[in-house]
């Protein structure tokens, strides 16, 4: 039961620790506007402590994922805020996942344009899909230094504008890949000067980052997302326990309503322990994500040793998942085929419990 106990997550209270986590699900139109169909998937979902929800692009002309949505456009903002008026109207809580794509976007989904990230190495170990079915990652353009403030003022932007689009908060992701998490991990970072080199280096603009979008809404609605282990989109890191150890220390400063943890590493190429350094050492308020069962979940609260948990494909296939949860019940299965296809089908359409 304790996961339904309700939790301080800085400026609000949740009444539950099932959170639902950011799902890309490229249901989003062309223009990535949110489309309707979205509003109906996140009020299903409504039960969840905190929807926080899917990647969405801070700035034009930076695209992962086809059908993402973004935030910097006015027909952007309406569309969300259809979505957190259905989410509130429903009880739920909802924050937004700001994110820029840096080398996994491609150059068919931002009209030719390459993409950026710390250093001109390209992801490998998998394909990206676009309009001419998946194609290879590209060689990325290493940005300037003096490119990295207009990243930094993208990010604020993108924080004023879902605020205004009715937002409870917003998680930055600094995770899997993406651009921030790019300059954090030394696999994908090997530039010199203030933005590369030592550990405070690299982490040098997530942190401008935070305190960028933590002066339009103050820390204590502003989470971070982190994946020290996780080797998607080609990521690595020397000494991944270090660097969160450094980490969780150094974000004790930004009084954060919550730092998300992927705990583990999606392809197995890397392994260890990275919740108990960053519990030992950050003082806030600490979800944990990846692999959770609701008992281990439930435990795990109990123990301490997280604050919250959550859940992915759980969620995605289960919109009633604390209500399942707390009646025992068994769990749809996610189907793998419909997690990017268009429409309600593996989208809006798994049945809610007793249906």
């Amino acid at each position: 039961m304790s996961l339904f106990t309700p939790l301080k997550l800085g400026a609000i209270t949740v009444p539950n620790r099932i959170f639902m986590a950011p799902l890309t699900r490229c249901r989003a139109t062309a223009e990535h506007v949110p489309a309707a169909l979205m509003v109906e998937y996140y009020v299903q979902r409504a039960g969840a402590g905190l929807i926080i929800a899917e990647a969405t692009m801070v700035m034009e002309g930076n695209s992962a994922f086809w059908m993402e949505p973004g935030i910097y456009s006015p027909d952007q903002i309406a569309g969300w805020k259809r979505i957190t008026g259905a989410v509130h109207a429903a009880g739920g809580r909802i924050f937004l996942q700001l994110w820029h794509g840096g080398r996994a976007c491609h150059p068919l989904l931002n009209q030719g344009a390459q993409p950026v990230a710390p250093s001109a190495i390209a992801i490998t170990n998998d394909e990206v899909r676009t309009p001419e079915g998946k194609k290879p990652y590209v060689i990325p353009r290493a940005l300037r230094d003096d490119e990295l403030p207009g990243i930094v003022a993208g990010f604020k932007q993108a924080a004023e504008n879902a605020k205004t689009a009715g937002f409870d908060g917003i998680e930055i992701h600094g995770a899997n890949g993406y651009l921030l998490d790019e300059f954090l991990r030394d696999g994908a970072n090997q530039r010199t000067g203030p933005y590369g080199g030592s550990i405070e280096n690299r982490a040098h603009l997530m942190l401008e980052v935070l305190e960028a979008v933590s002066s339009v809404w103050g820390s204590d609605r502003v989470g971070l997302r982190i994946s020290p282990l996780n080797s998607y989109n080609s990521m690595i890191d020397s000494d991944p326990i270090g660097l969160s150890t450094w980490l969780a220390d150094r974000l004790n400063a930004f009084h954060l309503a919550y730092l998300h943890v992927m705990r583990s590493d999606l392809f197995r190429q890397q392994s260890g322990d990275i919740m108990t350094p960053i519990r030992k050492h950050y003082s806030g308020v600490l979800m944990g994500n990846m692999g959770y069962t609701a008992e281990e979940a439930g435990k795990d609260i109990v123990e301490e040793k997280v604050d919250a948990v959550a859940f992915g494909t759980s969620f995605l296939a289960n919109p009633d998942l604390p209500a399942r949860f707390r009646a025992g019940a068994p769990l749809n299965q996610p189907n793998p085929a419909t997690f990017y296809t268009p429409g309600p089908e593996g989208y809006t359409d798994y049945p809610p419990l007793n249906k």
